[in-house]
């Protein structure tokens, strides 16, 4: 338990870190780089439209990080008579729920918070994923993956370019690695290029890893279940898949895809004010 609060701390940080060093390399590193090319106008200069792109992506995926943070699930213990003993055993475990709570509805041992229709804890914002910040989290999750591949791109063009190599070959990225660490202990290869090459392979993992995860989460999403529901063998009530999604997207979802904005009301709350 101790090491998962640990996690619960550290993992943000990482995230930040890492979100601080790609704005640092593509505003200071790989954008002036391509100012470069005197072919190109300025009006449609690669530089502007690239930057304008990553400002963008890295706008969508920090603002909907804060909102999936903001937007906590709220606490329903204390609107459950959870009564003691083994009731509240089985709340810690995540056996059951009391008979008032919604199916899926968990108890985290990380936040000490009940939370409905519960997916799962993400370390990285150090918050329970619910229903009233799913959509936040998956739009942070495509941004963020849009984002690492994008300075990926950035990244090989800079590269390319500073030690004159071609990427036609698809063996090149692969063998980058390795030929760029026996360069740099040999003297041939700069501290600075090697960093940028550490954070291409970096970028690349980050970036197919948020993209799986969100192409994961959207099916599950479309099957009405959650990651949680899932894990505990939970049958849930079958509903068109339109359903599904507007349940977590809401009826603008256009509006969300395209700038970070407050998710929709939780139906708990909806039912709550009924």
């Amino acid at each position: 338990m101790l090491v998962l609060r640990l996690l619960n701390v550290v993992a943000p940080a990482y995230f930040l870190c890492i979100s601080l060093v790609t704005f640092v390399l593509q505003i200071f590193v790989f954008i002036p780089s391509m100012f470069r090319d005197p072919s190109t106008t300025p009006l449609f200069s690669p530089a502007l439209l690239h930057g304008a792109l990553f400002l963008f992506l890295s706008a969508n995926a920090l603002g909907n990080y804060v909102l999936v943070i903001q937007n906590s699930p709220e606490d329903l213990g204390k609107d459950f008579n959870l009564g003691k003993g083994a009731e509240v055993a089985d709340w810690l475990d995540g056996s059951r729920s009391p008979g008032s709570a919604s199916p899926g509805t968990h108890f985290c041992r990380l936040c000490a918070r009940v939370t409905q229709r519960h997916d799962h804890h993400c370390f990285f914002t150090g918050n329970c994923i619910g229903s009233r910040n799913m959509r936040n989290f998956i739009m942070f999750c495509l941004y963020t993956s849009l984002a690492c591949l994008d300075s990926l791109v950035a990244g090989m063009a800079y590269i390319s370019a500073t030690l004159s190599m071609s990427f036609a070959d698809p063996l090149a990225f692969l063998t980058l690695l390795p030929r760029s660490i026996s360069q740099f202990f040999s003297g041939a290869l700069l501290s600075s290029e090697m960093f940028v090459i550490l954070m291409l392979y970096l970028w690349l993992g980050i970036g197919l890893a948020c993209a799986g995860f969100c192409c994961h989460q959207l099916l599950l999403i479309l099957r009405g279940q959650t990651r949680y529901q899932v894990r505990k063998g939970m049958v849930v009530r079958a509903r068109p898949w339109r359903d599904n999604l507007q349940e977590v997207f809401g009826k603008k979802w256009l509006l969300g895809l395209l700038i970070p904005v407050q998710n929709v009301e939780s139906s708990y709350r909806r039912q709550k004010e009924k």
